[in-house]
């Protein structure tokens, strides 16, 4: 793999591996990228999608690197995490911000005591506190963390910030330290969000970069997705509103109260318009939404020229230069995402390139307001245009090959389908290589895929009582040691609250405690079964014992309301394609291989994987799902699978079950 990702350097040809669970990926790409950047005395930035591997990068992996390499390339290399400037503490914000404040953006739009004997009172004191502590300023360096609300009360957005030249703190600013930072190192590390930002808009957030490292890349559409996705709700807008009218008013600006008044009335018909609108994906614009979106649009335009007429009064004050900044980034957001809502209707529903869908709260979650969402269709053109077409990228994840080939994932990111080929609306070429290096895990000897054949298709309601009794018997026979990946919380929560009056094991359910809490208690005590929903799919790592049955309820495949997902399948049949296994089945696949990987995480793990969803057998599209998975030994015989389990569960000899497993009969 190092060999492959010097090569790419080297020659500016594209690069997704596939690199299983400990094969050491991230040393892996990271010689070669030290060793191009010390050369060539430039940056390579490398991308994750999570927290977790930031930190491994950061506080493990490039240490020790530099260390290991400076004897060899006759100097130390310099590294350094780069993120966006909202995950940094803003000493301007935060000397000058009011604890006491009741402003509805800052409380989730639901006015909230912060005063100082209030949960969120306590929690802005502590950060004041910690502001006069931290070094950094990096809000993932705060344990415990700080709910998002108290968070805001300190933070601001690169909209938002008045710059350093005008800030009084300009000289200590934590965002502008790692900034100046990552601008001199040689690897800089850093998330999809961030490179998305960059590689998306005209703000250069990252130091000038000709090779990108992008890890867990498997993640990267939905985390471009999400970084491009624009909302619009009636109590967002209306506090765009008042902040202007505060403003506007205290400006004395002509005219200036009408301003805000209008935008005032627009946020209130929006209210009401998506208080009466279904839920899910539209496809047609109604003519009382279509006005509306567009009042908010012209009114968000208006505040914000209101507001700039009156810049001349702000350039004296700091304060409310900074007040002034985060009302004209919310303005600017709100006028930029009514127009491109009001653009996607306006051509073919065939030729559209953007998706707009109602996003309406659960019963349960009844304080959220319906928020219309807008989002582009798919980020492939984006990516090949501002990304790949513009520097060395090198992907790489445990999985990244679907059905056995790469082609699903990198038509998505924009490359052609097969390697070296071009696509007819592509303006030029760009060759790519897929290699996988495979994994150091022998899994035909180390785990078993067992697919509950003779239970019934799952049902769009409940879980059928037939599947709650074989997942009954699976933790019986493991003796507990058992992850449940459902495909929603509701099917999650169901199965706990049925299964904790049947078996003697302890059983935890996400949304009982803080997920990292839970998957800490699961992983501490041996019998403890943990059942949850998409965060555990790919985000657990539990080696040993504690874990040796994986079981997933259903294939995961997207609902049929899903808007993006849906509007995706139709755009790929509208060319000709297969929109279900082009979409549908390919986000299947990957989830599936994804949750298959908690299994095996040590050399030494043993376990099942039982999926209870009998169609990975019978279906059609079951073929193309099992090759995505790793190649455990397979069987469809539940006393097979309990044996092994049973085996297992009693012995302290790793190695026995595996050979069990291995050899038992088909």
């Amino acid at each position: 793999m190092a060999q492959a990702v010097q090569r790419a350097i080297e020659t500016g040809d594209h690069l997704a591996v596939q690199a299983g669970t400990g094969t050491g990926k991230s040393l892996a790409y990271l010689v070669p990228a030290v060793r191009h950047a010390l050369t060539t005395e430039s940056t390579v930035v490398v991308a994750t999608a999570t927290i977790a591997l930031q930190r491994q990068l950061i506080d493990r992996d490039l240490p020790r690197l530099v260390t290991a390499l400076a004897p060899l390339l006759g100097r130390e290399p310099d590294f350094a995490i780069l993120k966006g400037r909202r995950n940094y503490l803003c000493l301007h914000r935060q000397r000058g911000a009011d604890p006491n404040t009741d402003d509805p953006q800052d409380t989730l739009f639901e006015p909230v005591d912060t005063g100082p004997a209030s949960p969120l009172g306590r929690q802005v004191k502590r950060l004041h506190e910690w502001a006069e502590e931290t070094t950094t300023g990096d809000r993932d360096e705060l344990v415990p963390g700080v709910p998002e609300a108290a968070w805001r009360q300190v933070s601001v957005s690169a909209q938002e910030c008045i710059g350093a030249h005008r800030c009084p703190y300009g000289s200590r600013c934590f965002a502008e330290r790692a900034r100046d930072v990552a601008a001199k190192a040689h690897i800089v590390v850093t998330n999809h969000a961030l490179l998305a930002i960059d590689a998306t808009s005209d703000i250069d957030v990252l130091p000038e970069h000709d090779v990108v490292i992008i890890d867990e890349a498997h993640d990267l559409v939905d985390r471009v997705t999400s970084a491009t996705t624009g909302e619009l709700s009636g109590p967002g807008v209306d506090t765009a509103a008042r902040r202007c009218a505060r403003l506007t008013d205290s400006a004395a600006a002509e005219g200036s109260p009408a301003v805000a008044d209008g935008l005032r009335q627009a946020a209130a018909a929006l209210t009401l318009d998506l208080g009466d609108a279904p839920g899910g994906r539209m496809d047609v614009l109604s003519g009382a939404l279509g006005a509306t979106l567009t009042s908010v649009r012209d009114a968000a335009g208006a505040c914000a020229e209101a507001i700039r007429a009156s810049a001349p009064g702000q350039e004296e004050d700091p304060q409310r230069m900074a007040a002034a900044r985060m009302t004209l980034a919310g303005l600017d957001e709100i006028q930029r995402t009514a127009g491109r809502m009001l653009d996607a209707f306006g051509v073919d529903i065939t030729a559209r390139d953007e998706v707009v869908w109602l996003d309406r709260p659960l019963v349960e979650d009844a304080r959220r307001a319906p928020t219309l969402r807008v989002a582009p269709l798919e980020v492939g053109h984006v990516l090949r245009t501002r990304l790949f077409g513009q520097r060395t990228v090198a992907l790489t994840s445990a999985t990244l090959a679907l059905g056995g080939s790469f082609t699903p994932l990198a038509v998505q990111w924009g490359l052609p389908p097969a390697n070296g080929q071009s696509r007819p609306d592509e303006d030029e070429q760009l060759t790519w290589t897929g290699l996988d290096v495979g994994s150091p895990f022998d899994h035909p000897r180390s785990g078993i895929l067992y697919v509950a054949r003779h239970l019934p298709p799952p049902g769009r309601d409940q879980l059928p009582e037939a599947y709650l009794t074989e997942l009954e018997e699976l933790i019986r026979a493991a003796g507990g040691r058992t992850l449940g990946l459902f495909s929603s919380m509701r099917a999650a929560k169901e199965a706990a609250g049925a299964l904790r009056g049947r078996i003697a094991h302890p059983l935890l359910c996400q949304g009982d405690d803080v997920t990292a809490q839970l998957v800490r208690q699961f992983a501490e005590d041996e019998p403890t079964c943990l059942f949850g929903t998409l965060s555990l799919w790919q985000g657990v790592d539990v080696p040993g014992s504690s874990l040796q049955l994986v079981v997933i309820d259903r294939i995961p495949f997207p609902r049929p309301d899903d808007p993006l997902a849906s509007a995706r399948q139709r755009a790929v049949a509208a060319r000709g394609g297969n929109g279900f296994m082009t979409v549908a089945a390919s986000q299947a696949a990957l989830l599936l291989a994804q949750g298959a990987g908690r299994l095996l995480r040590t050399m030494t793990d043993r376990g099942v994987v039982a999926v209870l969803d009998p169609r990975l057998m019978t279906a059609r599209y079951g073929d193309f799902l099992r090759a995505s998975l790793p190649p455990f030994w397979t069987t469809a015989d539940p006393a097979i699978v309990r044996a092994a389990l049973g085996r297992l569960a009693v012995t302290s000899a790793p190695a026995e079950p595996a050979a069990s497993a291995a050899h038992a009969p088909a």
